[in-house]
């Protein structure tokens, strides 16, 4: 389709980095007295609720994280949202909140992202279009109980390429003294007190020179779990590609689409628990991996005082499965898959 605004002039695409931006417009939807409204796009960015709003109180407040991408034909793409969409019904659900259906989700995508195509990063600029939804509940509450009010809103904003100088490896610390959520706890939902627990451990680790940290189970501290924002994956010897298998992780629609794209290489996937001290020194590459980044190669890992090396530079394997998966999300690859949801 043809888009009604071109490109932005007045952004540095080259300059962006990962941070907020205002655009346009977001969009919204209301729930009230049994289902959800329409839904309005509004240049507002502020969200006006009651004080004793149960976001504010008891934690009933999820988010997603999806991009858009400004694909080499020219199309605006949006990559696999309906996952997203999954994800956070699985999330409302265990909130005991309404669940959103699934199609609204898309149509808010579309409708959000097409107000605001003009702030889609031009192909070639390695940037894309950040796509947060958030729901959060509304209605005051001060019992400790759900509330029967909910608000769903998705912001947009332009991100640049996450690595100005290339794939290079970065070190992590594995984090003995916190741990990112209970061993029967909300660890595998994407709401936002996992956040909340995160943000104390991951300063330490970068107080000491981590940039990112590796949590271990929560209930042995044996078991590789995932990093504070990403989830672990780690290359082998042979060539098998192993990530974490845990009931304390975020599953990751990111690792999900590595996984696949590692089996269409012919590589061997396992989805595992990884003995941390045992297996770590065994492993030739190790990355982190989430919607932001794609792949974030891991340098080291420093585990009980020890430090495992694996080089500065992404690996041979991790930096194909990279080009892969974002040769599909810029169409310079073949989705085979029917990942990208066009706008």
């Amino acid at each position: 389709m043809a888009y009604d605004r071109e490109i932005r002039t007045d952004i540095d695409w080259d300059s962006l980095g990962f941070s907020y931006m205002p655009t346009r417009s977001n969009i919204r939807y209301k729930y009230r007295n049994g289902a959800w409204d329409k839904g309005e796009l509004t240049s507002d960015p502020n969200v006006s609720m009651s004080i004793a709003a149960t976001c504010l109180h008891y934690g009933q407040n999820a988010f997603e994280g999806i991009k858009a991408f400004r694909c080499k034909d020219g199309k605006v793409r949006v990559f696999r949202p309906w996952e997203n969409a999954k994800r956070m019904n699985r999330t409302a659900h265990q909130l005991l909140g309404p669940e959103i259906p699934e199609e609204m989700f898309l149509e808010a995508i579309h409708r959000v992202v097409l107000d605001n195509v003009d702030y889609v990063p031009p192909y070639g600029s390695g940037g894309s279009l950040y796509i947060r939804p958030l729901y959060i509940g509304t209605g005051p509450m001060i019992g400790v109980a759900p509330t029967d009010e909910y608000e769903f809103i998705i912001m947009v904003m332009p991100v640049g390429k996450y690595y100005k100088e290339g794939l290079k490896g970065v070190p992590t610390l594995v984090i003995e003294d916190y741990d990112r959520a209970a061993p029967k706890g909300m660890g595998q939902y994407k709401c936002s007190g996992n956040y909340g627990a995160s943000l104390m451990p991951a300063k330490l680790a970068k107080k000491a020179g981590y940039p990112v940290p590796l949590f271990l189970d929560p209930k042995e501290h044996k078991y590789i779990d995932e990093f504070g924002t990403s989830n672990f994956l780690a290359i082998t010897e042979d060539g098998k590609y192993v990530t974490s298998d845990s009931p304390s992780i975020l599953p990751s629609v990111t690792n999900m689409s590595l996984m696949e794209v590692a089996r269409d290489l012919g590589m061997t996937v396992e989805k595992r628990p990884i003995v941390a001290e045992e297996e770590l020194p065994t492993f030739k590459e190790v990355c982190a991996c989430g919607t932001a980044v794609v792949i974030t190669p891991i340098s080291s890992v420093t585990i009980h005082g020890k430090t495992i090396t694996y080089g500065n530079e992404c690996g041979p394997v991790s930096k194909k499965l990279y080009d892969t998966l974002t040769g599909i999300q810029y169409g310079e690859l073949e989705d085979t898959h029917n990942w990208m949801f066009e706008i």
